[in-house]
């Protein structure tokens, strides 16, 4: 230091350095010293902080002290010693260090009596510092030794002041020797360890807050400046403009609200700079930025509402826009980009009107918010639109397979399920292409195409196979009306008449093989292709033999016994063949009463169409009634005779209508007849009565018709009654006229 230049900081931190002239070996730390102009008042931690390091690591600690310094406050270092006794011993384990106090430019004042003064001042800090439990009673010597020496003042003594400095050197000598300056040496760290150990320990000094207290300016514009802050955000609270805001926000979105809540927030933040504008800089800052952090977290909830605004409404338009789009005839797909590009520009552009200058607050949450909405809105509606269009071509396919394949089954033969296969590949191809084509536009991964197209392919195989259900649940039915169409049909759909020609077991059998078509169709789905023998085992077992009675040996080689079709898929199974069998007999057992029918028609055909005589009744009538013959020839009068008789019977016959009368069976007819035949008879002769009555009426008749010959007579006779055969009961009035006139 040069004297002349005046007075100044010489060192600046901690220098070390190796004591030269020393054993042994002596480490030797120069710190910058208290209290110094170039720190100031406010910056006192590192001098607490470099003085705990000090003791903390050193055997000796050097103090210089001005002589006149002795007995003041400040200047004697008092509230430093406090403050590092009291951390050293709460940081540090116990070890005895000796504090070398050295009285500077020692004036007339005796020795002997600044030494006590000196170490009376030291006890007295010590019993003020206030200890951990562990030394609370704990004596001053057993931390510290004290002692103290003097120097003369350099600037009027120097010869002296380097002499004495030259005696002090001399007591570092052999200082750790017992006696020796160092004193008790406990907890010793070895030279290897004493960099490790001296880093720990300042690390342990700089994390202690302790030792950060502040300058009284500093807490006093602590003190002021959180008033003053905490003034402010009182006052925002109940601010009439932030809370019109604030009102406004909760019933919708606000124009300009970014610029209204700046300006807000700008007007107590320009008030508490102008309040605290004579505070410390460094206080007044971190208020400022508390305040601000206050103020925008009581004003953060009304941007995330305003922000939850613009996410609805940017939401809303995107749903407004992709249906306009749609119906435009976009494709899907593009629809949704372009609408979802739109709905987050139109986003960007209000959240620039809600932002303020304030807070660095970004709206990538609520963005992320709004593109998971607008895709979650986006696959919903495409969930519809598939669901629809699902449903539309599942729909084409019902009416495209239901009917037609009902048809098939209905009029169906041996080639019904290749015909349902054909109808069923065509329409499901086109329907699958029209789908794809629908599809196009939704830009769908393969995976889901694929997922659909065999959604749709199965939709048709159910629709199939629930017709299948429905007629195969109709069986017996279908194969009795197959059985009766077949049986009481010819080859040219027209009903039968049963005449007595007609092979009737050839037709039955027929019938019964039509019928058993039906079975063979209805006992399995065959969409697949797939050739069984289910028809060969149906004709050979059902058919051709008879079907076989239960039976323990019988039974086992019956094919009909089992509850499943070979080559045929479980699932495909709609008839089992143990069921084919009952439903067999139940049909054999309703059908023969149809067939017996048909034979009791047949027989009363026969009878009722042969009225002539065995061949010998007439040879026999003939050789016997020969002489009866030639009586009639020798005599007209017995052929007349006979004729007229004829003409009566006939007329009778026609009457009663004998024929029809029979065809209900030989016992009805007689009764029917034998009830008839009398009142028929006298009605009969009545009329012939009442026709002679009105011939003896008009004579004149006679003389303008005169009465013709006898074979004129009965040629009209005859050409009457052969009328009469083949008029109607009703209408044989005629032929008793025409007897009334021959008898006339």
């Amino acid at each position: 230091m040069d004297a002349l230049k005046g007075r100044n900081q010489t060192t600046k931190g901690i220098w070390i350095a190796k004591a030269r002239g020393i054993e042994p070996c002596t480490i030797v730390m120069d710190l910058e010293g208290t209290d110094g102009r170039e720190r100031g008042e406010d910056d006192t931690a590192f001098e607490k902080q470099s003085s705990l390091f000090a003791l903390a690591i050193s055997d000796i600690v050097l103090i210089n002290m001005w002589c006149h310094d002795i007995g003041r406050e400040q200047a004697a270092n008092r509230p430093l010693l406090k403050t590092v006794f009291q951390v050293m011993m709460r940081l540090f384990s116990s070890q005895k260090t000796t504090l070398l106090f050295v009285v500077r430019d020692k004036t007339k004042t005796p020795f002997e009596r600044l030494e006590p003064i000196l170490r009376e001042d030291v006890q007295k800090i010590w019993d003020t510092v206030s200890k951990p439990q562990a030394y609370k009673d704990t004596a001053l010597s057993e931390f510290f030794n004290v002692e103290v020496t003097a120097l003369a003042s350099y600037e009027e003594k120097e010869e002296l002041f380097k002499k004495q400095v030259a005696q002090l050197r001399q007591r570092f000598l052999n200082s750790i020797a017992p006696g020796g300056l160092a004193g008790d040496r406990r907890g010793v760290i070895p030279a290897s360890g004493f960099s490790f150990s001296a880093q720990q320990i300042w690390k342990v000094i700089r994390e202690n807050k302790d030792l950060d207290i502040p300058a009284h300016q500093v807490m006093v514009a602590t003190v002021r400046c959180e008033e003053i802050a905490n003034e402010k955000l009182r006052h925002l609270t109940s601010d009439e403009a932030w809370l019109e805001l604030e009102g406004a926000i909760r019933s919708g979105p606000v124009s300009g609200f970014g610029k209204k809540l700046g300006s807000i927030l700008d007007a107590y933040l320009s008030a508490y700079d102008m309040e605290t504008l004579h505070y410390d800089k460094g206080v007044r800052k971190a208020k400022r930025q508390q305040l601000e952090s206050e103020a925008l977290k009581l004003v953060h909830p009304a941007f995330q509402t305003m922000l939850g605004h613009l996410r609805s409404k940017a939401l809303e338009q995107f749903k407004i826009d992709i249906e306009q789009s749609l119906q435009n005839g976009k494709e899907f797909a593009v629809s949704v980009r372009e609408c979802t590009k739109s709905s987050m520009l139109e986003f960007d552009k209000g959240f620039a009107d809600v932002a303020i200058k304030q807070a660095n607050w970004d709206a990538t949450k609520a963005m992320e918010k709004l593109r998971r909405d607008i895709e979650a809105h986006a696959d919903s509606l495409r969930r519809a639109k598939l669901s629809k269009l699902k449903d539309d071509y599942e729909n084409k396919l019902t009416e495209a397979l239901a009917a037609p394949v009902e048809s098939l089954f209905d009029t169906g033969g041996k080639d019904t399920w290749a015909s349902i296969r054909k109808l069923y590949k065509r329409e499901t191809e086109n329907a699958i292409s029209w789908l794809s084509t629908s599809l196009r536009g939704f830009e769908l991964d393969r995976v889901t195409l694929d997922s659909m197209v065999t959604d749709l392919r199965n939709y048709a195989r159910g629709i199939v196979g629930k017709k299948a259900k429905e007629e195969a649940g109709k069986v017996l039915m279908r194969m009795k009306d197959r059985f009766s169409n077949v049986f009481s049909h010819d080859n040219d759909s027209m009903p039968r008449v049963w005449t007595g020609k007609e092979d009737i077991r050839a037709i039955a059998r027929d019938a019964r093989a039509a019928a058993l078509n039906v079975l063979c169709t209805l006992v399995a789905i065959r969409l697949d292709g797939k050739t069984d023998k289910i028809e060969n085992i149906l004709y050979s077992t059902l058919l051709d033999g008879a079907v076989k009675k239960s039976g323990s040996m019988e039974g086992l080689a019956d094919p009909l016994s089992s509850s499943t079709w070979e080559e045929v898929s479980p699932k495909d199974v709609l008839i089992p063949p143990v069921q084919c069998k009952s439903i067999w007999r139940q049909f054999n057992a309703e059908t023969e009463y149809t067939i017996a029918q048909a034979i009791s028609a047949q027989e009363a055909h026969r009878r009722n169409n042969n009225w002539l005589p065995p061949p010998w009744a007439i040879l026999a009538i003939a050789i016997l009634g020969f002489n009866e013959f030639m009586m009639l020839l020798r005599n007209p009068l017995y052929l007349m005779v006979i004729f007229v008789l004829y003409l009566l019977t006939k007329a009778i016959w026609v009457q009663l209508d004998i024929a029809q009368e029979f065809r209900h069976g030989m016992l009805s007819g007689l009764l029917v007849l034998s009830s008839r035949f009398i009142p028929t008879v006298m009605n009969i002769l009545g009329k012939i009565v009442d026709e002679g009555q009105t011939r003896q009426q008009t004579p004149q008749h006679s003389q303008l018709y005169p009465s013709v010959s006898s074979q004129n007579l009965q040629s009209q006779t005859l050409r009457q009654a052969t009328v009469s055969d083949s008029l109607p009961a009703s209408c044989s009035s005629s032929a008793i006229s025409s007897d009334s006139d021959i008898e006339h």
